[in-house]
């Protein structure tokens, strides 16, 4: 009998243990990967805290994995893939495609959405089985490690700035700069805005500076943040990658006219904007979730062109305890990846 590790949790808010499983077979629709790195986000603590429904424990996180197929189901043929391919899987794991978003092309907001962690055993092993929809291959140049955050905190900026009203050219701001912020920096100035780069302290600006962003706003600064968004000549997109309500809330008056606040960060507290904020000058506030199989596709390439690589700290899968505690600490710097083999 074949077996394979995998990093587990048997109670909600519970340690994580190494175990060993039997290797599964992938059914209709279905592929086996072989993972090569999981990236540790921050929503996997969702998953190991049991914070959403239909939770089971053990629970096996992990939703940024990237790896190889070893095993190809039945009913997908037409795919075109092969024995061998690289491939990823993020926060997108599969759609069901019968609700009303799916037959209107909207997968991401699949109200049957499959999530790695959540639906099926996530990427902190080293196999997993994930439906064919799911997938988004590798691009050449771009390894395991760094194409396994791409797949949640990659593709949530990415998309979130791809579909924004920001043109080439436009001041675009990004509040935060920890494991999306410093991504969300490097696509917007991929993508030809003046950049802005919004967090705390003033020894962070020549890290801002590295990422290529083109000024730098310290949040703890005299000057408020919309004030001084509003002295470039205000933003026309700001990119909430803080998971913090009243950091987002700072920059909603340092939007232009039509300006769009763009949130990717988590908190649970509300965030305090009122309706005359939004109104006088026709602003908008935008929720993003991550993103199709497609999505991080177009991320991965996007990424590889660019030479865009995420910060990362590789550990091995025996210390995804430790990987995941530093993550939540925010020790890291900034993505904590698991790597295998």
């Amino acid at each position: 009998m074949s077996t394979y590790r995998v990093a587990q949790v048997t109670t909600a808010g519970g340690p994580f243990g190494i175990v060993e499983r039997e290797v599964p077979r992938p059914g209709p629709r279905h592929v086996r990967i072989a993972v090569e790195a999981c990236g540790v986000c921050h929503s996997d603590s969702f998953f190991v805290n049991a914070g959403l429904p239909g939770i089971t424990f053990p629970v096996v996180p992990g939703h940024e994995i990237a790896g190889r197929i070893e095993e190809i189901g039945e009913g997908i043929e037409d795919w075109g893939l092969q024995v061998g391919d690289r491939v990823g899987v993020g926060w997108f794991g599969g759609s069901c495609g019968h609700c009303t978003p799916c037959r209107q092309g909207d997968f991401i907001v699949c109200e049957n959405l499959r999530v790695p962690g959540w639906s099926y055993d996530g990427g902190f092993g080293e196999q997993v089985v994930a439906p064919v929809d799911a997938l988004a291959r590798l691009p050449e140049g771009l390894s395991a490690a760094d194409a396994a955050p791409l797949g949640c905190a990659g593709v949530t900026t990415f998309n979130g700035l791809r579909r924004s009203p920001a043109e080439p050219g436009d001041l675009v701001a990004v509040v935060g700069l920890g494991g999306l912020g410093h991504l969300g920096v490097k696509y917007a100035v991929a993508m030809g805005f003046e950049t802005v780069a919004i967090a705390r302290g003033a020894e962070k600006a020549d890290f801002a500076k590295q990422l290529g962003a083109h000024h730098y706003v310290d949040s703890t600064a005299a000057t408020p943040v919309a004030e001084a968004l509003q002295s470039l000549g205000g933003a026309k997109v700001v990119l909430a990658t803080a998971g913090n309500s009243q950091a987002i809330s700072a920059a909603v008056d340092g939007l232009g006219p039509r300006g769009e606040l763009v949130v990717i960060g988590i908190d649970p507290e509300p965030m305090g904007i009122s309706p005359l904020q939004l109104l006088m000058h026709g602003r908008e506030v935008r929720g993003h979730p991550s993103g199709t199989a497609q999505d991080v596709q177009d991320t991965l390439d996007f990424s590889a062109l660019h030479g865009i690589r995420p910060t990362i700290e590789t550990v091995p899968l025996e210390e995804a305890g430790a990987a995941y505690q530093k993550m939540l600490d925010g020790a890291a710097r900034f993505r904590m990846v698991l790597t295998y083999g």
